[in-house]
């Protein structure tokens, strides 16, 4: 099966997986799941060589209902939704051949783990305006500055890093993507305590950090429209993920209500009813969204999914609060973790409340974010940039 060749239907594509089953044992876990990426059976949609069979994004679900039925193991898609859902497509589409070859195979299988640090204490929601510096040193770049509100750096192998190699042109155009091995000298991480009590995320520090030029994705000075990539997806994995119904925070409130009635109340369940609908029309055009991402790259839209899924779980989570009353504000777990993930299912009520606080913030702050649908989307006048032709370097910091 190629990618010249007429696109398979479903069965076609099942009988591919099955077969692949009969032949290799998924009681061994990474031997299974580098097979599978092998045989273009990881992410179908990707060129083959690379994961792929270069098929449409939307018969992914057949390859995974198939493996899911039959109880073979995945690659922890929770534990890597940044090197999944971000760095991969941004590799992909910027990185050389040898980049493509050397990077996707242990990112999709797990063994390579993946952080991104762009946002730095002074450069947050203005991304463009970041200090840290790269500069030319032979075939390396020297690399100094601070990265902060870095998720899962304390358990990273390799980032995606946005660094200024001219401070002399202005703020987007002086930018240059990188690859940074987080293992390499002079990279120091430091957890950031959250609302929880716990370090999910951190601040990372990079002193005279050395990062080869072949580990640097784009051309120089190109790193703003590489970021823009990473970013577009970084929306869609937070915010567009596919579900079924009642999944999520919106789940779990509706199953308490279900199973609790002595807590239901005539307000709360025209409150339950309106977040109810909401999430499932969020739901449908993510799933919508999903289907326009068969056809190339995501694009603004992502946006607006990213915002509604912020407001909506901050309010679902909040009326699980109102709907417990004193028992919704038992939180006792305000040990340091450091947790494998963020989870709204299995975890308490207080730490659903605190945790969704973060969902405006992270993956690009919702003021910003409406600011994008405004202009991008909606076509609206762009907000005055008085330093958008200034160079960075005369820039108030």
């Amino acid at each position: 099966m190629t990618a010249t060749t007429s696109v398979p239907d479903a069965e076609r594509l099942r009988a591919l997986v099955r077969d692949f089953l009969a032949t290799h044992d998924p009681r061994e876990r990474l031997r299974f799941l580098r097979a599978r990426f092998d045989a273009g059976l990881a992410w179908v949609h990707y060129p083959e060589g690379l994961g792929g069979l270069g098929l449409p994004r939307a018969l992914q679900s057949v390859v995974d209902e198939e493996f899911a039925a039959a109880g073979a193991p995945d690659n922890a898609p929770r534990r890597n939704l940044i090197g999944l859902g971000m760095v991969a497509p941004t590799i992909l589409r910027f990185g050389t051949e040898e980049q493509k070859r050397r990077f996707l195979r242990p990112l999709w299988t797990g063994e390579e783990a993946w952080c991104q640090l762009f946002s730095e204490p002074g450069a947050g929601s203005d991304l463009a305006v970041l200090a840290t510096r790269a500069v030319r040193d032979g075939d390396d770049w020297v690399v100094t500055g601070q990265k902060v509100w870095t998720s899962r750096a304390h358990e990273a192998d390799w980032a995606i890093l946005l660094a200024r190699t001219d401070p002399d042109v202005p703020k987007h155009r002086g930018l240059t993507y990188f690859l940074c091995d987080m293992h390499s000298p002079g990279v120091v991480v430091r957890p950031l305590r959250q609302a929880t009590g716990e370090a999910e995320f951190n601040e990372v520090f990079l002193n005279r950090v050395r990062i080869p030029d072949a580990h640097r994705l784009g051309a120089v000075g190109d790193g703003w429209r590489v970021a823009q990539t990473t970013l577009m997806n970084e929306r869609i994995a937070i915010g567009g993920g596919a579900a079924p119904r009642e999944t999520g925070a919106l789940g779990v409130v509706a199953r308490t209500w279900r199973e609790r009635p002595e807590l239901r109340t005539p307000g709360l369940h025209d409150e339950l009813l309106r977040l109810w609908v909401a999430w499932e029309v969020n739901r449908l055009t993510n799933e919508r969204i999903r289907q326009q991402l068969a056809n190339g790259q995501p694009g603004p839209e992502g946006s607006a999914v990213k915002l509604a899924f912020a407001r909506l779980n901050q309010r679902v989570t909040g009326l699980e609060l109102t709907l417990l009353a004193g028992e919704g504000l038992a939180y006792d777990d305000w040990t340091m973790r450091r947790p494998a993930g963020v989870d709204f299912t299995q975890r308490s009520p207080g730490y659903r409340y605190l945790r969704a606080k973060g969902n405006s913030i992270e993956g690009g702050t919702s003021e910003i974010l409406r600011n994008i649908i405004a202009e991008r989307v909606l076509g609206l006048p762009p907000e005055p940039r008085t330093d958008k032709d200034v160079p960075w370097k005369d820039l108030p910091r």
